[in-house]
């Protein structure tokens, strides 16, 4: 399958240190909307800022048709997308690079649908040049950037799928943005994902690419002008979407291997030649996908995160530590949205640590993940008060902080932003190694409309603030109930209504701009008509008409300038022969 997740040059080893050792820990900080599906990710610093930023390809013509970008406030938060067209679909390929060496990062990305690559060159202030194009193959995936003839001036190697069959092409670059026409090479079976390093030292750069067939990792040893002679080829135990990642994983100086995918993990040591040692491969929940080498826990051995350990609800980030001698320990998993598989290590909050941005397709959304040092917080997710009454108290939500360090954790100031948001806490200024506290968040909102809020802790585990996101909304409208569940209907007949009651709590009067329902097994008929006065109230009938057997469902969704609309009922029934 196509890769969702691309590294510039040789991968990441070791990214960044943390101030003090700890578990790994990330906390969700932010999430910004693409306009749809985010493939692809790719970060630097493209406004000469010194934080960093994150450009994203989206193949649909509703997004732009290309590639969107982010720039970073500096705090792990990011500013509005902007979108540069760029190809037919740019679907898979995405890197970041100074292509035409004026000092500003550029982007090109691959084109699946389209016989080019497209490059945006960089102004230096966060903005793009209209994207100029070069020949490629069709079926572009997986692009890489880096010098494959020695001459000082970045080249591009493509993953393709088309040329006709699967292969990999080499582009050289004309140091301003544009390409050669490419040299391929031409492959046995489909390309899973790929990686450019030099791995026996000659200073040529060489190439690894992983096959979605046999699930093998194949070198190709660089002759220093654009070719490659056949290497050896190592057997993966993973069943899944797989990825590969290189680095020094044992601190020897030698590029090492690791790929990702279903249940397992592969990790091959260097040898310094071009050959690798044995699979040292461990279990993990399922995952790969895309993998990261990074020291997210500040010990200065290297450790892998990638995708895995999916729930029904949202997909996983998992953490495993490096012990410094190619062995890793058990996983750590973190929530990264829909579908949060394409995703980029970096510092997103300039404070010294690893931190992860996450493509999430499904979810179309940006989301960063912050790296928290050794404070653990549970939940890692945004605080959520929904349809909350105006007048009305919340229950509360906790979140538990927990000391996973060797040394007291020291807390400056703890506070709380956010109209109508009130917080308590036990954690006063330190928490023991190994201790925790707790934080309690509730919402008693004296206005409609949606609240964004923060609890913002300084603590001695980072030098930026560490922050807790809160997103709040606040109604006068009741549904009851908010959820109908149906006897078992015989397929193509009407079941007796069951009824949903929609009150206006609130001293003003409320307009309905639309009662609807999604899933054709269920219809409405309404009392409600365009407006609901106050403290008064109207009904929706529901029916259920299940066309086909077998498990049915659907939504009822009421549109108003109540607050927090669309609120929802969740419809369930089961067609019986």
């Amino acid at each position: 399958m196509p890769r969702t997740s691309l590294s510039l040059l040789t991968g990441t080893m070791a990214l960044l240190c943390l101030v003090l050792p700890s578990v790994g820990q990330l906390e969700t900080r932010a999430s910004v909307g693409i306009l749809y599906e985010p493939d692809a990710i790719a970060t630097g610093d493209f406004n000469r800022d010194g934080a960093q930023d994150i450009a994203v390809v989206c193949s649909q013509a509703s997004c732009g048709g290309g590639v969107q970008v982010l720039l970073g406030h500096g705090d792990g938060t990011f500013g509005p997308p902007v979108s540069y067209a760029a190809g037919e679909e740019p679907e898979n390929g995405i890197a970041a690079a100074d292509l035409n060496k004026d000092g500003k990062l550029d982007i090109v990305v691959s084109d699946f649908l389209g016989y080019t690559v497209s490059v945006l060159l960089g102004n230096g202030d966060g903005t793009f040049q209209p994207a100029i194009s070069s020949p490629a193959p069709l079926g572009g995936e997986a692009v890489r950037v880096g010098d494959f003839n020695n001459d000082g001036i970045p080249d591009l190697a493509l993953q393709v799928v088309l040329c006709p069959g699967p292969c990999i092409s080499v582009l050289f670059g004309n140091g301003d943005g544009t390409f050669q026409s490419p040299i391929t090479m031409t492959l046995s079976e489909y390309i899973e994902d790929v990686v450019v390093g030099d791995f026996n030292g000659d200073g040529n750069l060489d190439v690894i690419w992983e096959s979605s067939v046999s699930v093998d990792a194949h070198v190709l040893l660089g002759n220093g002008d654009g070719t490659f002679s056949p290497g050896p080829v190592y057997i993966l135990y993973g069943t899944g979407p797989d990825s590969l990642a290189i680095g020094d994983l044992n601190a020897d100086g030698i590029l090492d291997l690791v790929s990702t995918g279903g249940y397992y993990a592969s990790v091959f040591l260097g040898n310094g030649d071009g050959t690798f040692g044995p699979n040292m491969k461990f279990s993990i929940a399922f995952g790969g996908e895309a993998t990261r080498i990074a020291d997210m826990n500040g010990d200065g051995i290297p450790d892998l995160v990638f995708p895995s350990g999916d729930t029904p609800t949202t997909s996983n980030i998992a953490i495993v530590l490096g012990r410094g001698d190619g062995t890793f320990g058990p996983e750590t998993f973190f929530p990264s949205g829909e579908s949060g598989y394409a995703l980029a290590v970096a510092d997103f909050n300039r404070d010294g640590q690893p931190d992860v941005a996450v493509a999430d397709e499904f979810g179309n959304a940006v989301t960063t993940l912050l790296n928290t040092g050794v404070v653990a917080f549970s939940p890692t997710t945004t605080l959520k008060f929904l349809q909350q009454l105006v007048g009305t108290t919340s229950a509360p939500q906790t979140v538990n902080l927990t000391n996973t360090g060797t040394a007291a954790l020291g807390i400056s100031s703890t506070s709380l932003s956010g109209r109508g948001l009130g917080m308590q806490t036990s954690c006063g200024q330190s928490v023991a190694p190994g201790g925790s506290c707790k934080i309690r968040v509730n919402f008693h909102p004296t206005a409609l409309g949606s609240v964004q809020g923060s609890v913002t802790l300084v603590d001695t585990a980072s030098s930026k603030p560490q922050v807790i996101p809160v997103a709040a909304t606040a109604t006068v409208i009741t549904l009851s109930p908010t959820a109908l569940s149906f006897p078992p209907q015989k397929i193509g007949t009407k079941s007796a209504p069951m009824d949903v009651t929609v009150t206006n709590t609130g001293s003003q009067t409320v307009t309905v701009t639309s009662i609807a329902i999604t899933g054709q097994d269920f219809t409405e008929a309404n009392t409600c008509g365009t407006q609901i006065g106050p403290g008064a109230s109207c009904t929706i009938s529901v029916t259920f008409r299940p066309v086909f057997g077998g498990p049915r469902t659907g939504t009822l969704n009421v549109s108003d300038n109540g607050g927090a609309s669309p609120q929802s009922v969740s419809l369930e029934g089961k067609g019986t022969q």
